[in-house]
């Protein structure tokens, strides 16, 4: 394999034809054509077709410029890992955030850790089925969510618990004024924001309105917990949050608690690949075995 034709296919298919690609490398197209035939040669098979005034790729050919892009995602990334086994060793910490999981309640809970010389700190947010499926593959050393997903057969994992938090409504001062003057009836007569179906307490506070016999005028949902508060923090309405964050709240969105949400709580679910953490930031972080360990 020569990976210098590698490149120049890569560029063709990139830029849908042997022109653009000669323009961005600063060669003739003759130069390009000869490095894919070369390529093509080499793997035995056709990469690109013609196709009206450009070319299109074959299905061998999409396959190779997947591997292409890899490869060269990969070689980007060379001179910042030089660099950084240069500077001394990283301790690294991938860690899954499921969507709409509270953004301060993560960080809370890394607080232990983020003090650690050296850390590399990356943290990705999906749905918890792209995140396990990266947990399984190692590419990430932890999930957290706020339920313990079902068990997966193709997939092997362990939940540690690791909070059952009360939750609050919050809102601006003049918001949380008026519910605070008839709580919680007034709540019927004020603008509220809610999690998207998606967020496990959402059913929760769709119950506690049941039992108090209120019907929410809801003015907002939001799938993004951030995104939600940023709103509440503008008057849009109030909203949920867990209860331990009041302070937090307070400085960084000028909201105030109202009162603690009776029967609602929000679970924190940390999911590992392993029974026995062996990472020594996980182990800090978790601190005891697992909760449950899926047949």
């Amino acid at each position: 394999m020569n990976y210098h034709h590698l490149h120049y296919f890569w560029v063709v298919a990139k830029e849908g034809g042997m022109a653009r690609a000669a323009e961005r490398l600063g060669v003739a197209i003759q130069t390009v054509s000869a490095q894919v035939r070369e390529l093509e040669r080499a793997l035995g098979t056709s990469l690109l077709r013609p196709q009206g005034r450009g070319l299109a790729l074959t299905p061998a050919g999409q396959e190779a410029l997947r591997v292409a892009d890899e490869i060269f995602q990969l070689g980007a990334q060379l001179p910042q890992r030089v660099q950084a086994a240069q500077e001394g060793p990283a301790l690294r910490l991938a860690v899954g955030l499921a969507d709409g999981l509270p953004k301060l309640w993560v960080r809370h809970f890394l607080d232990p850790v983020l003090g650690e010389a050296h850390l590399h700190l990356r943290c990705v947010e999906g749905r918890p089925d792209e995140l396990l499926a990266d947990l399984a593959l190692h590419k990430l050393d932890l999930v957290l969510t706020d339920r313990e997903p079902a068990p997966q057969p193709n997939l092997r994992f362990y939940a540690h618990a690791v909070e059952t938090a009360p939750l609050s409504w919050f809102g601006t001062p003049a918001l949380a004024a008026a519910a605070r003057a008839d709580y919680p009836a007034h709540l019927a007569d004020l603008p509220v924001l809610l999690p998207t179906g998606h967020a496990a307490i959402r059913l929760g506070l769709e119950r506690w309105f049941e039992r108090h016999g209120l019907r929410p005028r809801i003015a907002g949902e939001f799938q993004d917990s951030a995104l939600l508060k940023t709103f509440g923090a503008a008057g849009l309405g109030v909203f949920a949050a867990v209860s331990s964050l009041a302070g937090d709240l307070r400085e960084r969105y000028g909201v105030e608690p109202i009162a603690v949400i009776d029967g609602v709580h929000e679970q924190f679910v940390a999911l590992a690949a392993e029974r026995k953490i062996q990472h020594p930031l996980l182990a800090r972080l978790l601190g005891t075995g697992p909760k449950t360990a899926p047949e």
